[in-house]
């Protein structure tokens, strides 16, 4: 799940009558930036939220991280294709990694390689975050 919120903070009870548990202790984390970003990397910020087989990616409106989540999201909608590969690469690594960093380690530079054409496909539809 992606979560558009004004503010990362006080969010822990509204996620919990969710059934959403605080992950990493409730701390704010910083999400992968990608290759090439010129900017406050404090702007990549956001919390996660679980149960078992959900996960809530909760980022800040007018983020470059909730344009970069929403535009991944809008391609791999548009291209069917594309994302069945990327859902097969993601099987693909996490069944050989070891744990987390490792995946993440293979995924976060394969993820800024197909958000290259994401970014084209943007350009040339005219695609802008939607409102909120």
């Amino acid at each position: 799940l992606q979560v558009i919120v004004e503010s990362l903070d006080g969010l822990d009870e509204a996620f919990a009558r969710a059934g959403l548990e605080a992950r990493l202790g409730g701390t704010i984390v910083r999400d992968h930036v990608p290759e090439g970003w010129h900017g406050d990397e404090a702007l990549w910020s956001k919390r996660l939220y679980g149960a078992p087989r959900v996960n809530a990616h909760v980022r800040l409106v007018g983020s470059p991280n909730e344009r970069y989540a929403l535009l991944f999201r809008d391609y791999l909608r548009a291209h069917s294709d594309v994302r069945d590969r990327w859902a097969e690469t993601k099987r693909r690594i996490a069944a050989e990694s070891a744990d987390i960093d490792a995946y993440l380690d293979v995924k976060d530079p394969l993820a800024d390689v197909l958000m290259q054409d994401a970014e084209a496909w943007a350009n040339a539809t005219g695609w802008a975050v939607p409102a909120p």
